[in-house]
């Protein structure tokens, strides 16, 4: 216990991130905009995503792509070059090219906003591209690109570029034969062929590259809870900042509970009488039937403050009675404020009948 207890000392002295952080410092790091995140999975899925695209759309872009290339051809050779001819073949043009472009740049979108979403949910923040000067310093500049981080990314566009061509390497040896083979087939056979080719290796470079960006999200989340990670003082720290600081807490705590025994002991007085256990409990009640609709307790208090209100309410001949069931049943169920509790409107009437009657002999 005491070599644990110097080692959480000498954490606590050192300033060492060894906890988990908290919900208040995730959230500053979050609407600032450091989140846990990849690049490598919108990329690679924007990838397979436009593969798909084109093995889905083939026929559709396939005719749209002979439809503009076939215009110029057929019947814009024997066109006048006028600007104004020119301006209309120009904006024919690229309301074709748009159509022809239109469903790979909405699945391009859909894919990417999904893709982020996945991963950090809902997050707009401007914070990210705001100017610092402090980037503009080049010993950090320098730091960064020589630094462990740089290494790491430097490792993973290494095994990137490797892994793709280790797959364009494979596939396209394992068609060898057949490449030889295209210098006596038609035009149409050797185009079909390599379009397959080039969709079989997209998506086999596609699918290795998701595989890779999985494994750098996990990396990215490491880093992130790493960097994250907080102090034994940075938490207090924090609880201060944001509950306030305990000493202070306490301090407002017993003034306030100072304030509240002096306006309690100034209640006494008033009292009708003052129900005592005799010297451990002490509960002094008021009953105004024009103003109350039961009798109310205005004090109550055990052992010190019992005294302190027997006192008070001899010095201001108020009736003490002794009855101890009543005493403890009134200082455990009622608090300063409240009615008397409806099972109790029995004994504590015979107590008030016999003060009121002991005031009329007076």
């Amino acid at each position: 216990m005491p070599r644990n207890r110097l080692r959480m000392d000498l954490q606590l002295f050192s300033g060492e991130k060894t906890e988990k952080a908290t919900p208040k410092k995730r959230q500053e790091s979050r609407d600032k905009g450091q989140v846990a995140k990849s690049a490598e999975i919108p990329s690679s899925l924007i990838l397979l995503a436009c593969i798909c695209c084109l093995l889905m759309l083939g026929p559709f872009l396939q005719k749209q792509l002979l439809s503009l290339f076939s215009d110029t051809f057929l019947h814009r050779l024997n066109m006048d070059v006028t600007d104004q001819n020119i301006l209309g073949l120009f904006s024919q043009y690229a309301i074709q090219m748009l159509i022809f472009l239109a469903p790979i740049f909405i699945i391009v979108v859909i894919v990417a906003f999904a893709s982020y979403y996945v991963q950090i949910g809902w997050l707009f923040t401007f914070k990210p591209i705001q100017p610092k000067f402090e980037k503009l310093n080049p010993l950090k500049g320098a730091k960064n690109i020589f630094g462990m981080r740089s290494i790491i990314e430097f490792l993973k566009s290494s095994l990137k570029l490797v892994s793709v061509a280790l797959i364009v390497f494979t596939t396209l040896w394992s068609e060898r034969e057949r490449l030889l083979e295209l210098a006596h087939l038609p035009v149409q056979d050797i185009f079909g062929f390599v379009s397959s080719l080039a969709v079989r290796m997209g998506i086999f470079v596609a699918a290795l590259l998701f595989i890779l960006a999985i494994g750098d999200f996990l990396y990215q989340r490491h880093e992130y809870e790493k960097n994250l990670k907080m102090s034994k003082q940075d938490i207090k720290d924090e609880y201060k900042n944001t509950e306030g600081d305990p000493l202070i807490k306490a301090k407002i705590k017993e003034r306030q509970r100072r304030m509240a025994f002096m306006r309690m002991m100034q209640e006494v007085p008033k009292a009708d009488v003052v129900i005592t256990n005799p010297t451990h409990f002490a509960v002094a009640l008021k009953y105004d039937a024009s103003k109350m609709d039961a009798p109310t307790v205005i004090a109550k208090g055990q052992d010190y403050l019992a005294l302190r209100i027997r006192e008070i309410a001899k010095q201001n001949e108020v009736i003490t009675m002794e009855n101890k069931p009543l005493a403890r049943a009134l200082f455990e169920r009622t608090e300063v404020g409240q009615s008397v509790p409806g099972d109790l409107f029995q004994a504590v009437a015979e107590v008030l009948a016999y003060v009121y009657r002991l005031k009329g002999r007076r």
